[in-house]
């Protein structure tokens, strides 16, 4: 194991270590990248006590990405922190990997629900240099509350229209991985190119299966429909990977799965969810982000930035 200390003040130290498998609020950062050599955890001490960190997947050829084959990376305040202590984290971090030959630094930073620091984290970033290369707009649906209210709301709606539909939709733990060739094949044949990486997948959910949930839409005991929702922390649910076949004609599928995800939601007493981007490679797909709208009450954007050394 990796392990590095700096002092930097009196009262901050920088620490760097060999990403471990250990109880981390988004687990992802646990998972290292094949194409990449180390993964490295940067920590901002005070008095002994994590105030910030992030996590950096190390390339061979002088990359830092945060992080790769992940929906973000980014930094995480675990505790109070000043704007200026938290530039001097940035700064640390930048001097760190200057005397790694690190070349390149590329953060995809979480949006706002995940890291309410979100806008002076972007802000500090932007003031060090770095360069805002990827957008992305996330849709929300935000407070516990009223994420019940939706559920019951939309739940009475559509037992109406799907009374004599034949349609079953539920969700669970998953025990198999069958779905994900499906999802694969129906998406392909609607023309779209999802990179779904397999073994990853099935790696992160054999080691966090607590985490991920199959919700499945079925018609005469056949699947028609697959979407995963991941508990990325504790208190969120992510929309992921969904898909329904496109030789079947089913009316509300999309609405079905949202609702079954709502339903999952409640369950898992979570503060909101994250139903993702709506974004095509021509520019913002309006028409997914239509349809989301009535799932969702809050919209942020997920930043990517770089910064050469």
């Amino acid at each position: 194991m990796e392990s590095f200390k700096k002092e930097i003040s009196e009262s901050h130290e920088l620490r760097v270590i060999s990403t471990l498998k250990e109880d981390k609020e988004y687990f992802l950062s646990n998972f290292q990248s094949e194409s990449y050599q180390d993964q490295l955890d940067f920590i901002w001490d005070k008095n002994q006590k994590a105030k910030a960190s992030i996590t950096f997947a190390i390339s061979k050829t002088g990359e830092a990405v945060s992080l790769p084959q992940a929906p973000f990376g980014g930094f995480w305040i675990h505790d109070s922190l000043s704007s200026s202590s938290l530039e001097a984290f940035i700064l640390a971090i930048l001097e760190e990997m200057s005397h790694r030959g690190i070349q390149a630094i590329s953060v995809t930073q979480s949006p706002k629900p995940y890291e309410p620091q979100f806008d002076l984290i972007n802000y500090l970033l932007f003031k060090n240099g770095f360069e805002q290369t990827k957008v992305l707009s996330h849709q929300f649906f935000l407070g516990k509350k009223k994420i019940k209210k939706l559920a019951q709301k939309e739940t009475e709606k559509l037992q109406k229209k799907s009374k004599n539909s034949g349609l079953k939709i539920n969700h669970s733990p998953i025990s198999n991985f069958g779905f994900l060739k499906d999802i694969r094949l129906w998406n392909t044949q609607k023309g779209f190119e999802i990179a779904i990486n397999e073994n990853r997948i099935v790696k992160q959910v054999s080691e966090y299966p607590d985490r991920y949930f199959l919700i499945s839409i079925s018609k005469n005991e056949e699947a028609i429909g697959y979407s995963l929702g991941v508990k990325l922390t504790s208190d969120s649910l992510y929309y992921f990977l969904s898909a329904t076949n496109p030789k079947t004609s089913v009316k509300n599928g999309g609405e079905l799965i949202l609702n079954e995800l709502f339903q999952l939601a409640v369950e898992q007493k979570v503060n909101f969810i994250d139903l993702g981007s709506s974004d095509l490679e021509a520019g913002a797909n309006h028409s997914l982000m239509f349809f989301k709208s009535r799932f969702s009450n809050d919209i942020c954007n997920k930043i990517t930035w770089v910064k050469k050394i």
